[in-house]
């Protein structure tokens, strides 16, 4: 099927969470379909590392860094854009796998800022631009944890299902408008950092997680849905896609060879 290429004023493609994993490959991804990315992160030499890298390899790439929490920082950050095409909320993550009854309250707390008030901020400051382009695209990155809940997971599914009902309400609130909102709910992503941050650091428990799982999803594959979603023609909406790998049925369902 053919990519549409952006128009010229709606090539900015602003990314969050674009130090590592899948906000790393969908900027790369964006950026070969003939975006101009705008690279978000809070880690400032992994981001400005990305934005050489694509600009080395004939693209357009800025870095900006940004905690996507502090409201603050993401309304000046916003005054740089009188129209963008894309926005891209993948900035987020899991912590811990501790039950509701012996549940951090700083980790939930952590997560819910992240997950959802950090989307609700950089949609709430952009979505001008993103009207004003004539041609908006929302995504949010979510995750099958919120639209299913597992054992161990509650802090961060009802993070997910923040993230979900958000993007659910926005495409019912700005209908009429040039805007899209497209969700994107991956299930199992073996990225470097994902697990590895969700278990303070543990190798092993991190590893635990695809053990047995040949081919879970990588970074690349998210970034394919992500982009193919982005790049359909103006009228088309795609209100949520879910991709897992063929291994997992269900957030309870893995098929492990071990």
């Amino acid at each position: 099927m053919a990519t549409a290429a952006p128009s010229a004023a709606s090539r900015i493609a602003v990314v969050t969470g674009a130090s590592g994993g899948i906000g790393a490959a969908t900027a790369r991804q964006l950026a070969s379909a003939g975006y101009r990315v705008v690279l978000t992160a809070r880690r400032k030499d992994r981001i400005e590392a990305l934005a050489e890298e694509i600009n080395g390899n004939g693209g357009q790439a800025t870095a900006y860094a940004l905690d996507v929490t502090d409201r603050a920082a993401v309304d000046e950050f916003a005054t740089a854009f009188k129209t963008i095409g894309v926005l891209i909320n993948n900035a987020g993550g899991a912590l811990g796998a501790d039950p509701v009854a012996t549940g951090d309250p700083a980790d939930w707390r952590t997560m819910y800022e992240t997950n959802v008030l950090g989307t609700l901020n950089i949609t709430q400051a952009l979505l001008p631009a993103l009207t004003a382009s004539g041609d908006g695209t929302v995504v949010v990155v979510s995750s099958t944890a919120g639209h299913g809940t597992y054992e161990g997971g509650a802090g961060y599914v009802a993070a997910k299902h923040g993230a979900h009902v958000l993007a659910e309400t926005l495409r019912l609130e700005i209908v009429g408008t040039p805007v899209r909102v497209i969700e994107v709910a991956p299930g199992m992503v073996r990225t470097d950092e994902f697990a590895l941050t969700r278990f303070g650091g543990d190798a092993e428990k991190a590893a635990k997680v695809y053990a047995g799982v040949a081919e879970p999803l990588t970074a690349d594959d998210v970034a394919d849905t992500i982009t193919w979603a982005v790049t359909r023609p103006s009228h088309v909406n795609i209100d949520l896609l879910v991709v897992r790998p063929r291994a997992q049925a269900s957030n309870t369902k893995v098929h492990r060879e071990l």
